[in-house]
């Protein structure tokens, strides 16, 4: 699996959304996921990342996704993480 095929499956699930996949191996199973999405305000963390894993559930259950490592923000927390 390549980052852009993540990034496409998360833009559907979480329309305009911020979204940056990287792959930390180079091998296309081991990903870091950063998402600044105003559909996480009133979530809590892991709230957040079950929506995330929901999306991509197909791909982590068919192990196409070994590694996932998630950074997940609303847009008022990435501000001040920013800051």
């Amino acid at each position: 699996m390549n980052p852009a095929e993540i990034q496409a499956i998360l833009e559907k699930a979480l329309p305009g959304s911020t979204i940056r996949v990287d792959d930390l191996t180079g091998g296309g199973d081991h990903f870091q996921v950063w998402i600044i999405s105003s559909a996480f305000e009133g979530k809590s963390l892991i709230d957040q990342h079950q929506m995330v894993y929901g999306a991509l559930r197909e791909a982590l259950g068919s192990e196409r996704i070994h590694a996932l490592a998630l950074k997940t923000y609303t847009p008022e927390q990435w501000e001040r993480y920013n800051s």
